[in-house]
């Protein structure tokens, strides 16, 4: 109690201690874990605000408590909540500490979802953007974002992060958020990670619409035709139909003459089917 208490009395400066006065409140007994702010636990505001040194004091200790994967309101673990905010190298130091890498939300969203919808692809993407008018010290900094995140996210993978998970709200995978965010980079990654394994990765559906759907319907989209290329090539299939029977190619906008030209060429079986039939047979 005496811990506890004297916990609460120091919540005002508690952002300015040093990682071994965290340790020090864990050790002796306080319920760390159980306090909220916001209904947040201490560890995942940490780990939402980037204070890599306390966020990483405080989960080794919640790793002894067995609680670092501890979830608050939303259903977050600190993981996820590092994810959500964007804090790669935390991601990296909770991962290495034991974190549980397919822990999912309450809406069923895995790490490799958050990391796909929570602005990951953002930094991807911008950091790969040589045209833009950047001063070269941001470029720099894009660029090193850039391979930290996607270092971040092959981490996930090796860890035993699934591909395949669907969240439970939509049922969408990393391949549909991924296709809607417009990231060539992370979507090369994961249809990588597919080949030769799953034929029905690439064509599952979320709410009747599988990835080729999606990405026929990215209008605005200026990587549209390299989506739509990569996940022909990838074993997409253009003959499906979703909830109102409509194909892929029902989704293109008429005046974007290249995407509807691909996808009515589709119909002859993709290098990755044909390559599958010839490895079985």
């Amino acid at each position: 109690f005496c811990a506890w208490f004297l916990l609460v009395a120091c919540l005002g400066s508690l952002f300015s201690t040093t990682p071994a006065v965290v340790t020090f409140f864990l050790e002796e007994g306080a319920h760390w874990h159980q306090l909220r702010i916001r209904e947040e636990g201490i560890l995942h505001i940490y780990a939402a605000k980037g204070m890599r040194e306390y966020t990483l004091a405080a989960a080794e200790r919640m790793r002894e408590l067995r609680r670092l994967d501890a979830k608050e309101h939303r259903g977050k673990t600190p993981l996820l909540v590092a994810v959500s905010a964007r804090q790669p190298a935390i991601v990296y130091d909770l991962i290495l500490t034991g974190a549980d890498v397919n822990a999912v939300d309450d809406k069923g969203r895995s790490a490799l979802h958050l990391a796909a919808t929570y602005g990951y692809a953002q930094i991807i993407q911008v950091g790969t953007q040589r045209h833009l008018a950047q001063t070269e010290g941001r470029k720099k900094e894009l660029h090193y974002q850039s391979g930290e995140v996607l270092s971040c996210i092959n981490l996930l993978v090796q860890m035993g992060a699934s591909i395949y998970s669907r969240d439970v709200k939509s049922n969408k995978t990393v391949l549909h958020y991924t296709v809607q965010d417009g990231n060539i980079s992370l979507l090369k990654y994961f249809l990588e990670l597919n080949a030769f394994m799953s034929e029905d990765f690439v064509n599952s559906k979320a709410h009747g619409n599988t990835a080729l759907h999606m990405a026929a319907a990215l209008h605005q989209d200026k990587n549209q035709e390299e989506i739509i290329k990569l996940l022909l090539d990838h074993g997409a299939d253009p003959s499906i139909r979703n909830l109102d029977n409509d194909q892929a190619i029902h989704m293109a906008p008429s005046g974007k003459a290249g995407d509807r030209h691909l996808l009515k060429k589709a119909r002859v079986p993709s290098a990755f089917v044909t390559c599958r039939r010839n490895t079985r047979s």
